[in-house]
């Protein structure tokens, strides 16, 4: 059975807004806590690990900044009174056919933090924006 390997550059993510066109996304990691444990009776000077909880990171969404579009501050404006939209989301890596070959499917993610474009006066890169959006987990998809 033959592999192929799979370019980082063509993706997509379907986060409920109109624009689906990233600069970088970053963040799909999965952490499982580390807990020390030794017995008070055990002769060994030493502690075994056992596996805590799973903790995973925040996902990171940067776009360039387009004129009219407001939708990553629109998001997290819903925040009100201890609520917020929370949606899912989907994170797929495309092949050279514009198909998903793998898809991160993300639950109930919100954003946590805008960051709006470093301004500077002598450069001419793109304006950029990001989103951390904060979840509950993800699952990973291969086609």
């Amino acid at each position: 059975m033959t592999q192929s390997l799979i370019s980082q550059y063509h993706f997509l993510a379907e986060w409920g807004g109109s624009r689906i066109d990233f600069l970088e996304i970053s963040g799909l990691d999965i952490v499982v806590e580390i807990v020390p444990m030794r017995s008070g009776s055990s002769p060994e000077e030493s502690e075994i690990k056992i596996p805590g909880l799973t903790r995973f990171k925040d996902i990171v969404l940067k776009r360039a900044v387009k004129v009219g579009d407001n939708e990553f501050y629109n998001w997290i404006k819903t925040r009100s009174f201890g609520s917020i939209e929370r949606r899912d989301v989907t994170i797929s890596l495309l092949n050279e056919k514009q198909e998903p070959v793998i898809s991160w499917r993300v639950k109930n993610c919100f954003p946590s933090h805008y960051i709006g474009p470093v301004l500077i006066s002598n450069d001419s890169q793109l304006a950029t924006e990001t989103l951390i959006l904060t979840h509950e987990g993800f699952s990973v998809e291969h086609f």
